[in-house]
């Protein structure tokens, strides 16, 4: 039997600069787990072109919400040529029923434990609707094998996930809906296999919080630290109180973590109740992480209720002061199934449900202290902003540990809200078509201290002012 498996893009038509590509490993883990009698072919969108009229028997479709049109779509596409359609993924399991409109099939949470039964069903004439297995052990070991079309992104790094589940009930994340609230484990002995077995030298751990265990994590180091690879992850900032993980992480090869700073806003902080609640302590951690050598990625999130204007400002001279070498500046994204998403929802300031805005860029809801224009606006502002070529050249004199990375991801960053500005008229039209009217009638919008059209780089001020 052949399977095509598929993760597709948002929109075809916009390419993503190769520094800010992420690895994927849903669909490598499915052809894992897959009989080997049968034939599996795997297709990234954002580095594959796809085949309708490719021959198979299963395709399969992995989306979050922002690709979930776009998976629509081409199950539609492959039904019309008879193929039968599987989907799973993020957004398919927080609303497995709407999947269900397009597929034939879905996979509800994570495949261990039932992507196996669900190929044995098809084959004999007995495809369920749903399959679902919560919190499958992941005790056994999963042959990813490497993808040859993955060189294309700018780093070549290898994914590797080492645990699951999240304790954690952030409003404005669905984790712990996917993996379940207990943090799960791959026996570390199956992560130094595959590290040996890929072949590679350089990985990124998908975890949401590499270190959520302490214990797990410095066990995991240890063990890694032997096999000399280079490693980049993600981690909660409380990691930089333990001084003998920080150290055992730099010995295994760690040189970048992501850190989900989320604001600069000190009510927003206590909020969110984030291990360190003042912005002094923040500030600290950012220089403990950057003193060990370890390439500090802030992400940052624009439009909670306590945010207004100075907001975009506040952020990017923070940001600035602390010498951070790179950044994600988003948006709050009410996605569904979060907390945010049900809050925003019953309050009627969710502006639209086309998923396929629900990216961390475009703004889909009313913000509480600004109209969702200024919030896009002060988004792109902020983002132009930080990685333009002379900050950039500013913050790596400060950050020389890796001095290929800060350069690199600044540029693709410029490069991705360039892209984003030529498309910015469309997309207004679209979402924010009265606000976005008023604009381009009046060559002026201001309201409180700070214009917002002050914000406009001045390639999209002269796409506004007509």
């Amino acid at each position: 039997m052949k399977i095509l498996l598929i993760s597709p893009v948002k929109n075809p038509l916009v390419k993503k600069p190769r520094g800010i590509m992420m690895p994927q490993l849903a669909l490598q883990l499915l052809e894992g787990l897959t009989p080997e009698e049968h034939e599996v072919t795997t297709i990234e969108e954002e580095i594959e072109k796809i085949d309708l009229d490719a021959e198979c028997d299963l395709v399969g479709l992995s989306c979050m919400s922002s690709n979930a049109p776009r998976a629509y779509y081409l199950a539609g596409e492959f039904k019309k040529r008879g193929k039968t359609v599987v989907m799973g993924g993020v957004h398919p399991t927080i609303l497995p029923d709407e999947a269900l409109q397009h597929a034939d099939s879905v996979v509800i949470g994570e495949a261990e434990g039932v992507w196996e039964t669900l190929i044995d069903d098809f084959k004999h004439g007995r495809l369920k609707r749903k399959y679902h297995n919560p919190n499958p052990p992941l005790d056994r070991y999963v042959r990813i094998k490497p993808k040859k079309a993955s060189k294309k992104r700018l780093f070549h790094v290898v994914p590797v996930m080492t645990t699951r589940g999240c304790p954690y009930n952030c409003e404005f994340c669905c984790v712990h809906d996917i993996y379940g609230r207990n943090i799960r484990h791959t026996p570390i002995e199956n992560v130094v296999r595959y590290i040996e077995d890929s072949g590679s030298k350089k990985f990124m751990f998908l975890d949401d919080n590499i270190i959520g265990d302490p214990r797990y994590a410095k066990e995991l180091f240890r063990a890694i630290k032997p096999l000399g690879i280079k490693w980049v992850g993600q981690a909660s900032i409380s990691f930089v109180r333990e001084t003998e993980m920080m150290k055992l992480a730099v010995e295994s090869g760690c040189t970048g973590l992501f850190f989900g700073l989320e604001s600069v806003s000190k009510s927003q902080l206590q909020a969110l109740r984030k291990s360190i609640k003042d912005i002094e302590g923040v500030e600290e951690a950012i220089r403990k992480v950057q003193d060990m050598g370890i390439h500090f990625h802030a992400s940052m999130i624009f439009g909670f209720d306590t945010d207004n204007l100075d907001i975009f400002p506040e952020t990017v001279d923070f940001l600035t002061r602390n010498r951070v070498s790179t950044a994600s500046l988003n948006v709050l994204t009410p996605y569904p199934g979060t907390m945010t998403y049900r809050k925003l929802k019953k309050e009627g300031r969710i502006i639209t449900e086309n998923w396929r805005y629900y990216d961390h860029n475009t703004v889909v809801f009313r913000p509480a202290n600004m109209t969702p224009l200024e919030l896009e606006i002060g988004r792109i502002w902020a983002v132009s902003e930080f990685t333009k070529l002379s900050e950039t050249m500013k913050r790596l004199v400060h950050n020389l540990s890796h001095p290929f990375l800060h350069v690199a991801i600044n540029i693709a960053s410029k490069k991705s809200i360039n892209n984003e500005i030529i498309n910015f008229p469309t997309i207004a039209s679209e979402i924010y078509s009265d606000e976005w009217d008023a604009v381009r009638r009046e060559k002026r919008f201001s309201i409180g201290k700070l214009r917002p059209m002050d914000l406009l780089p001045k390639k999209l001020k002269s796409q506004i002012i007509i």
